[in-house]
């Protein structure tokens, strides 16, 4: 791994963890994404108008599916991380990775496009995002 990913978004909000994240029938807001940047601007001394690290998690109960998903995913620059199982073996994740520059919008654009991928390629969700500095 590049960077360790500090603030994420996930389906619910966890006390002290900067989460914003929704499910894929929640979709994840722009007002969200605005949210999830001023608290990494006042928590953190990231460059967050810089390279970040930024993961980007899919679920499926079906591991084949997610590795479908991670060839799809890698042939569009991201870097595969793993396909694992939900400590509840209900679901699987995928967790892909890509060193981006992002804006608020940008990053809701981005998710967008991540929603309509999970939705093509027939996944369980798109499930969100964390993000980090990238390490050297």
């Amino acid at each position: 791994m590049v960077g360790a990913a500090v603030f994420s978004a996930c389906t619910t909000e966890v006390a002290g963890d900067y989460s914003t994240t929704q499910k894929q029938k929640e979709k994840m807001t722009l007002e969200q994404m605005k949210d999830m940047f001023a608290n990494m601007r006042a928590e953190t001394k990231w460059n967050v108008d810089g390279d970040m690290l930024w993961g980007y998690f899919f679920t499926d109960p079906n591991p084949e599916k997610l590795e479908s998903a991670a060839k799809e995913l890698s042939g569009r620059g991201y870097h595969f991380v793993k396909v694992y199982q939900a400590d509840d073996m209900s679901t699987h994740w995928l967790h892909v990775e890509r060193i981006e520059t992002h804006t608020p919008q940008s990053l809701h654009i981005r998710n967008g496009e991540l929603y309509k991928l999970a939705d093509e390629l027939g996944l369980e969700s798109y499930d969100g995002m964390d993000v980090g500095p990238v390490e050297n």
